[in-house]
């Protein structure tokens, strides 16, 4: 049996990849709210509530990141910094990790970052809410709605390597770049 081309073949894929989003989207939205508790976090300006980093808005979405450590963390906040704007018409957005509030706002401000800032200090929040299962931390987003007094988890997703969220592996594999042999270059090597 002959072989699709590979240009009939990734047609089939990229056309099987937008109906696995839509779907993903679809799936998304009948998940059922949990609802969480009002988690403290530490920022430039002393402790705040989760209910306090939604602002004026009925969700939020705190983005997980490992730290300045992570090459990984540290593109996908790049890639998510650009689209920062556009999430902030909709949500309230916070990067979250476990380093100081201080040190957080010197490696944002390194990168350019445009971020919110809260220091969940490896502490409750992050060992309950972490976006993948039961570890301890793990990059990813997660988005949270007011319901009246209570905070409801809508969503949670990892981030990794080939994921919806980072636009820059789809773009990279335009030239015929293998996601294996790379690693991200910036991180912040002053601790």
């Amino acid at each position: 049996m002959q072989q699709p081309d590979p240009a009939t073949k990734l047609k089939e894929l990229e056309a099987q990849l937008v109906k696995l989003n839509e779907e993903i989207e679809q799936v998304r939205a009948q998940q059922v709210p949990v609802e969480v508790e009002n988690y403290i976090f530490q920022t430039l300006n002393g402790s705040v509530s989760l209910s306090e980093l939604f602002g004026q808005r009925e969700q939020l979405m705190l983005i997980h990141n490992m730290g300045s450590q992570c090459r990984f963390c540290t593109l996908w906040a790049d890639g998510i910094n650009g689209h920062l704007p556009h999430l902030e018409s909709v949500l309230s957005v916070v990067l979250v990790s476990h380093e100081s509030p201080a040190y957080q706002r010197k490696f944002a401000i390194d990168r350019g970052w445009r971020f919110n800032l809260a220091s969940h200090g490896g502490g409750q929040y992050i060992k309950d809410q972490c976006v993948f299962g039961q570890a301890d931390n793990y990059p990813g987003a997660v988005v949270y709605r007011k319901d009246g007094d209570k905070i409801m988890r809508l969503n949670r997703a990892p981030f990794g390597g080939g994921d919806q969220f980072n636009a820059f592996y789809g773009l990279m594999s335009l030239a015929d770049f293998d996601s294996n042999a790379w690693e991200p270059q910036y991180h912040y090597d002053e601790k």
